[in-house]
């Protein structure tokens, strides 16, 4: 089954006191286009991340997140209690011996005191802690590499519906292409007739006719157009990793689609080929999102 390049996929890994969330989204692109966004604490793993990101996605324009939440109150920086205790008594004392009055507000004070609000130490990153990002990470890609089978399964069923209408559309071309011959041979003569004083040789007329005819036949353009439509639907069976083959095989059957028209001469021809082109035109459009 192909894959769409289109997906979406999220996973969050609790790890003691945080929870590591990471997200992944793609669109299509010819290449693969990988955009990272990670949190510091995990950036010293990035290239592998990125490592693991193409070789699951091979394709597209991907864009990925990972991020910390922590708990409520992780983050507060902590209070030196026993500096702040220390600070009060000094201070009370000072303004006692000095005779000046006490702050009106101590906490304001006591907080605005060297090293009573201290920064924690930065945190390094543990093999326990990377083991629960890379597994939020694999979870995340597992579920977009899901999505990308559903939307992918959506176009194989769209295609189908596509070139089975082509397919039906090509076998109206017949009734009409049968009948253009006389139609063209009458129109020749009955043109000739009605020249007055002419007179030609039937002979030669046929052979020219029969010329003619050869140029505006289409026998060759249909069955390479049935054969190109028909490894179109194997490649489809092939599985992921075909989008770019398909989109080669919608420029072939383009091509005999063109040529059809070129030579139908007849305005009910013309118009099944119109109707052909647009089926034709709906695949190219969607054939690009193809893995």
């Amino acid at each position: 089954m192909i894959q769409s390049m289109t997906g979406y996929g999220k996973a969050v890994v609790a790890y003691k006191d945080k929870k590591i969330n990471v997200e992944v989204k793609s669109l299509n692109s010819k290449q693969l286009d990988l955009q990272t966004r990670i949190a510091p604490l995990f950036r010293e793993k990035e290239m592998e991340i990125r490592q693991m990101l193409a070789t699951a996605l091979e394709r597209g324009k991907v864009d990925f997140s990972l991020w910390i939440e922590k708990e409520a109150g992780v983050d507060a920086t902590p209070v030196n209690a026993a500096l702040v205790e220390n600070y009060y008594h000094q201070l009370k004392d000072v303004a006692e011996r000095v005779g000046i009055p006490e702050p009106a507000d101590w906490m304001y004070t006591l907080t605005r005191m060297p090293d009573v609000l201290t920064k924690p130490e930065l945190e390094e990153l543990t093999d326990e802690g990377w083991a629960a990002a890379r597994k939020a990470v694999e979870q995340s890609i597992e579920a977009l590499v899901e999505f990308r089978r559903q939307e992918g399964a959506a176009l194989e069923k769209k295609f189908t519906e596509k070139t089975d209408s082509i397919e039906r559309l090509l076998a109206e071309i017949e009734p009409w292409e049968k009948s253009r011959v006389e139609k063209i041979r009458q129109r020749i003569v009955d043109g000739l007739t009605q020249i007055p004083g002419v007179d030609y040789d039937k002979n030669r007329l046929e052979q020219e006719l029969i010329y003619y005819i050869e140029k505006l036949d289409i026998s060759e353009e249909k069955q390479r157009l049935t054969n190109h439509i028909k490894y179109f639907r194997e490649t489809m069976a092939n599985g992921y990793g075909q989008g770019k083959k398909l989109g080669f095989i919608a420029q072939e059957m383009g091509r005999e689609i063109n040529t059809t028209g070129s030579k139908s001469n007849q305005a009910e021809m013309q118009n099944i080929v119109v109707q052909m082109k647009d089926e034709l035109e709906q695949i190219k459009e969607q054939v690009l999102n193809v893995l």
